[in-house]
């Protein structure tokens, strides 16, 4: 009898022209660049021999995007509270600009004017932890950075804040498990790239 616990494939998707840039992209429903669109197909063989109960996607197109690329389209549902961090008034713009305006700022602490707080989006990731827990099997996701951040740190029970400290880049496998039981959230692997 396999004593296997399940595990949670979490992928960012590919590059966009704003995620080059370094653009905040919440809401914005940006494609990806033909660079994000070459590393998302490398996802094949980086989740070949792979097999899922569930496969969960934002509905932003470059999360889709990257699942299709990936694979996963045709086994893929759209779930709403993948997509990424609502920036509000800080849609588009860079770290660097909005420092010129408020240097001690911090995304993971004070969250956007006009957009989402830490708190919200750690609501949401709640509860796409407790979907994912429910399925009981492997699980494959496709969303973005900042959510994803914040997600890793609910899975291990952490303050939102705390994925501040969880970097990721483009077009990134994580895997989010248990050690010994599932009482004890763990991370097994963060921000593998898929090849380049």
């Amino acid at each position: 009898m396999s004593t296997r616990l399940p595990v949670i494939y979490a992928v960012r998707h590919g590059e966009t022209a704003w995620s080059l840039s370094g653009q905040h992209t919440g809401l914005t429903d940006l494609p990806l660049t033909p660079t994000g669109e070459q590393r998302a197909h490398h996802l094949v063989a980086r989740l070949a021999g792979c097999s899922f109960a569930a496969v969960l996607t934002s509905p932003l197109q470059r999360a889709a995007r990257t699942c299709e690329l990936a694979g996963f389209g045709a086994a893929a549902a759209r779930e709403g509270d993948l997509v990424e961090w609502d920036y509000g008034d800080y849609e588009g713009r860079r770290s660097v600009e909005i420092h010129a305006e408020r240097p001690d700022w911090l995304l993971f602490r004070d969250g956007c004017p006009g957009g989402e707080s830490p708190a919200q989006v750690g609501a949401r990731a709640d509860r796409v932890v407790h979907r994912l827990r429910a399925v009981g099997g492997d699980v494959l996701i496709f969303s973005s950075g900042h959510f994803l951040r914040t997600l890793a740190a609910r899975w291990l029970g952490l303050p939102p804040s705390a994925g501040q400290s969880f970097l990721l880049g483009t077009a990134s496998v994580s895997i989010l498990g248990y050690e010994h039981n599932l009482q004890e959230p763990a991370i097994h692997l963060w921000n593998d790239p898929a090849a380049s």
